[in-house]
């Protein structure tokens, strides 16, 4: 749980193997999780999970490991054409034919004791794992795409993935930033609220609301008098401990060598000609996912599409691996004029050179 917490709180832990099923209070006093830790990176046990990137989150925060070598069973069906971001539930009752009890999926884990209902819950979230991993990897290893599971496998167990720098926190907002003095103010700000979450281990808007940043990036308040007048800031805030720290960050925002600032490229409006690239790409995108049973959105982002449609060398998981092969290089020939779109007998096709139609997928295309 992580709803009051800027860290994940590990409430319970949920094991099944072939031959055994555990739940693990982690809450219990004096616990020693190190044996867990040990088996997350024990190179000879395969760890299966659904939508893994939360639990190897907070192994990671709370041992300093990565689990290794691990199965995503989302990442695997959506990869398998089950859809995009396909539940746990879902899969099971495509898969298994049974029906997930859903009643107890927005428990309290943190409240102690837990009802039989919950623990009947609890340890049905990864038993059907035991039964849905050998169906997937089946699925994957007939047509050929296990190398491309891997690949996404490759990114969750980087412990990269899971670094957190301040530095770096404003790119996670929307950018509503007209200038680039205001976005230098907003880099500062969000840095500074970033380690204050982080130091203080509640979420980021309890330190400062996202609609604030914005606000006192675009009117970047030099002194207390300044501050007080946002209407976005409670009365007190300027006087407050945070208020002189959040005046201090607006200063080395402004202070700031413009050469660190980027370019204002995100909330720009796309010119026509490029939004008609972006609807092109779009267009093969979903014709491509169509062709080779893959859930779009594995493939590429609508941001990526923007982003190729606006530079050929665009730093996009869509031009890298695997998605290179099956679309990022359809996508740059489109732009190019080396490719065309038709429709023939309802279907949207790929014209390659000389008109003809691009071929059939096939096994590990």
């Amino acid at each position: 749980m992580r709803e009051q917490t800027f860290w994940p709180r590990l409430c319970l832990v949920q094991i099944a193997s072939a031959d055994t099923e555990v739940l693990i209070d982690s809450m219990a006093p004096d616990i020693d999780l190190t044996p867990l830790f040990d088996l997350m990176v024990d190179e000879n046990v395969l760890k299966v999970f659904h939508s893994a990137r939360q639990d190897v989150e907070i192994v990671h925060h709370l041992a300093g490991v990565i689990p290794h070598p691990i199965f995503d069973t989302q990442v695997a069906a959506m990869v398998c054409g089950f859809g995009e971001a396909v539940s746990y539930s879902m899969l099971v009752k495509r898969l298994l034919g049974r029906n997930l009890d859903k009643t107890s999926r927005f428990t309290d884990w943190s409240r102690r004791p837990l009802s039989e209902r919950q623990l009947v819950y609890a340890i049905g979230d990864v038993t059907y794992l035991r039964d849905l991993y050998p169906l997937l990897r089946a699925q994957l290893d007939k047509s050929e795409r296990a190398s491309w599971l891997n690949e996404e496998m490759g990114v969750l167990t980087d412990p990269a993935t899971y670094e957190l720098h301040p530095e770096q926190a404003w790119r996670r907002l929307k950018m509503r930033i007209k200038t680039p003095k205001a976005l230098a103010v907003l880099m500062e700000l969000a840095a500074w609220r970033e380690r204050e979450a982080q130091s203080q281990d509640v979420p980021r808007n309890r330190i400062l609301k996202d609609e604030a940043l914005y606000d006192i990036a675009g009117q970047a308040p030099r002194t207390i008098e300044d501050l007080g007048s946002l209407r976005s800031l409670h009365n007190g805030f300027a006087r407050s401990q945070r208020g002189r720290a959040v005046l201090e960050a607006v200063t080395k925002g402004l202070e700031r060598d413009p050469k660190t600032v980027p370019p204002l490229q995100r909330g720009e409006p796309m010119p026509p000609e490029a939004q008609a690239v972006v609807d092109l790409l779009r267009v093969l995108l979903k014709a491509t996912a169509g062709r080779h049973g893959v859930a779009p959105k594995l493939i590429a982002t609508s941001d990526e599409l923007e982003q190729i449609a606006r530079s050929d060398e665009a730093d996009a998981a869509a031009l890298r691996g695997w998605r290179r092969k099956l679309f990022g290089e359809d996508a740059l020939a489109l732009k190019r004029g080396q490719l065309a779109l038709v429709i023939q007998k309802g279907e949207v096709t790929v014209l390659a050179p000389g008109g003809s139609a691009s071929e059939e997928p096939k096994d590990g295309a």
